[in-house]
């Protein structure tokens, strides 16, 4: 069944962040994800919540989506994304239905 990564995220710095994103397509693909939401418009329609950006990469499994986040080759990436900003990540099975 399929897992999704889902983050919000707001960037504080601009140059870093966009360093960032140069490489996370290969990353997310060498574990076989794709990214389903990446940035974009967004709207708010019930409660106070407007995230300033938000991301959705969809992966084989949960397992997978756990070894992308936890692999050393992320490692330097993330700490990246952490210096250039704040985010709150979730890792959520898919619905199998």
């Amino acid at each position: 069944m399929a897992a999704y990564l889902i983050a919000e995220v707001e960037t504080t710095d601009e140059a870093l962040m966009a360093e960032y994103r140069k490489h996370t397509p290969g990353l997310v693909a060498k574990f076989g994800g794709r990214f389903i939401v990446r940035g974009g418009k967004t709207r708010t329609v019930e409660g106070g919540w407007t995230p300033p950006r938000m991301v959705m990469i969809e992966f084989p499994d949960f397992a997978t989506a756990e070894r992308f986040y936890d692999s050393a080759e992320y490692k330097p990436v993330l700490d990246m994304r952490l210096r250039a900003g704040k985010s709150k990540v979730v890792i959520v099975d898919g619905y199998g239905g």
